[in-house]
């Protein structure tokens, strides 16, 4: 896995995200999150499974969470991330204020 990052939901740990060096994605939920009856998926789309979720694309959950237009321009500009670099984008935008109750943060190799 060439990049990675854990999920939270409300603060709670749900899953890892990560990008592979061939630029596949890959979402996974936490095993301990799964077996908790307590706890929700984090998207209609990401329904809670064993299953290791892959797309060549970001997944549009995910993507939802990133800004858009000028305010994509300018987290861009600030970070020195190429704009098409969503996952990049994501790791360092969606780790704290964050509109709903998923956060993202990037896992250091």
């Amino acid at each position: 896995m060439s990049s990675r990052a854990a999920i939270y939901n409300n603060k709670v740990l749900a899953g890892y995200l990560g990008k592979t060096k061939e630029g596949e994605y890959l979402f996974q939920y936490e095993q301990e999150y799964l077996e908790n009856a307590e706890t929700t998926a984090i998207s209609l789309t990401l329904p809670k499974s064993k299953e290791i979720y892959r797309s060549k694309v970001l997944f549009p959950f995910f993507f939802g969470l990133l800004s858009e237009g000028v305010n994509k321009l300018t987290q861009c500009r600030l970070l020195k991330i190429d704009e098409k670099d969503h996952f990049s984008l994501l790791m360092k935008t969606a780790k704290n204020d964050t509109i709903g109750a998923i956060t993202v943060k990037e896992l250091s190799e």
